[in-house]
């Protein structure tokens, strides 16, 4: 980790490095006083943020995705997070002096979400931060999504570096799953949507960080 054959840092977006619950929370629980339910507080939805609509959906409805109007709802779900989703959203504390630091340090740096363009594109596009990342990658860039690899190797094509030279940090076990399988070392962002609910410890993550600046330690620590 942080030694001197990396050269690509490549973070996981929603709980990683933007705070998205609150305009996800939003619009599912928007969903549910249209329909005359009580409205829910925003911690309730906050653990599962990660999950995008499948979670959203789940707490808003307790559905689950093989349920038959799940389809229905996830598009209503989706239109209503478009017209919010730069509402409340904002970059993680410590996330802005992070990258500042990594560019500083000649490292590269990019996105690998598992959220589709429709949603990657305009919001990484409204967010000063990200004019400088090297490569998005969305869950739909590539025919797969994580805990597939293909993303995090398509993101480390468009930088121009090897896979086995980049760190991948992301706040699910699914990011560590993709970026072992793609033979990059892996960082584990408990500060994220899932750190209270999962035992980040079991993921196998080469490292964990509390705090986005803790990254710059592990960076260091070579």
């Amino acid at each position: 980790m942080g030694s001197t054959t990396t050269k690509a840092i490549l973070f996981d977006l929603d709980g990683t490095l933007i705070d998205s619950a609150p305009d996800l929370g939003a619009a599912a629980d928007k969903m549910r006083t249209d329909r005359g339910l009580e409205p829910y507080p925003l911690e309730r939805y906050r653990p599962m943020a990660g999950a995008g609509a499948r979670g959203m959906l789940g707490i808003a409805f307790g559905i689950t995705p093989d349920a038959p109007e799940f389809d229905a709802l996830r598009e209503e779900f989706y239109v209503a997070y478009e017209r919010r989703m730069l509402l409340n959203t904002l970059v993680f504390e410590g996330v802005a002096p992070l990258i500042e630091a990594i560019r500083e340090r000649g490292l590269r740096w990019g996105v690998v979400t598992n959220k589709s363009a429709r949603f990657t594109e305009p919001l990484t596009g409204a967010m000063p931060l990200f004019a400088s990342a090297g490569a998005i990658v969305s869950g739909d860039t590539t025919p797969f999504a994580k805990p597939h690899p293909e993303p995090l190797y398509e993101a480390a094509r468009r930088l121009g570096v090897a896979s086995d030279a980049c760190i991948y940090v992301g706040d699910d076990e699914r990011d560590i799953i993709a970026g072992r399988a793609a033979g990059m070392g892996t960082v584990a962002a408990t500060y994220g949507y899932m750190g209270s609910q999962a035992d980040a410890a079991l993921w196998q993550a080469d490292a964990s960080i509390s705090s986005p600046l803790e990254l710059l330690k592990l960076l260091n620590s070579a």
